[in-house]
């Protein structure tokens, strides 16, 4: 293991996640007025309808492929009786669709943030580093998922990458495994760990505000008002009385 590897591959993820989370801690204690998306549903609404369901639906599909290709060995599914092709098939097929719906969300998303200059007046420095790499992430994922696993050859990512990154939470990051894998899965790996530094201090602290306690919270009840003229002053009812008066 060279010092460059050791640096990139096991002092920069460790200091990414202590960011993270030591980020996060700080944010909440100080700065539990700012723990929030910054919505801007009002500023724009049309094409945030249909952006906004695209990029997090296909968000949510993406991480849960990561979970199942990183996170889950591969003798797992050779247990459970599923080859690597058939695996790889799947998960570039699910992969592809995934891919899609996050590239429609991102398009519409950035065109709006981008044109509409309400919207763009709300957009912090550090949100425009934190959709950069959101962005270059996203890019980098894709290629592989459709022009390597999908339209090529194929890559065992589950040989290199998901070994150096389980090997992070064990405390036996395998360095060799990551820093033979092919250069874009390095660099999306790379961005990711940038992600998760910048992640405490933007709006993605969101993520973890989900309003679970709307499940169990009685329901909100909506009365309709016929429409009337506010009354003048002195028809009401009530007259005219001086100051001090009591009603």
């Amino acid at each position: 293991m060279s010092s460059w590897d050791l640096w990139w591959w096991v002092i920069l993820p460790y200091l990414a996640l202590v960011t993270f989370v030591v980020g996060h801690v700080w944010r909440w204690r100080y700065d539990q007025f700012g723990w929030t998306s910054r919505s801007t549903q009002l500023q724009e609404r049309r094409l945030l309808k249909w952006g906004g369901p695209l990029f997090h639906y296909g968000t949510f599909a993406a991480i849960a492929g990561h979970v199942v290709g990183i996170l889950i060995p591969e003798s797992f599914t050779r247990w459970l009786g599923i080859p690597e092709d058939t695996y790889r098939w799947f998960s570039s097929t699910g992969g592809t669709v995934a891919a899609l719906a996050v590239i429609s969300g991102v398009v519409i998303l950035a065109f709006r943030r981008t044109t509409v200059p309400k919207v763009r007046a709300t957009t912090s420095p550090v949100d425009w580093v934190a959709l950069l790499l959101l962005a270059v992430v996203i890019v980098l994922g894709i290629i592989p998922t459709m022009g390597i696993n999908l339209l090529g050859a194929g890559y065992d990512y589950r040989q290199s990458v998901a070994l150096w990154f389980r090997g992070l939470f064990a405390g036996n990051p395998d360095v060799a495994a990551i820093s033979h894998a092919p250069l874009i899965y390095q660099v999306h790996a790379t961005a990711a760990w940038a992600i998760l530094a910048v992640w405490p201090f933007t709006r993605l602290v969101h993520a973890w505000s989900v309003p679970l306690w709307y499940l169990w919270r009685p329901f909100i009840l909506y009365r309709s008002r016929t429409a009337a003229h506010p009354t003048e002053p002195g028809t009401s009812g009530r007259r005219w009385r001086r100051i001090g008066v009591r009603y």
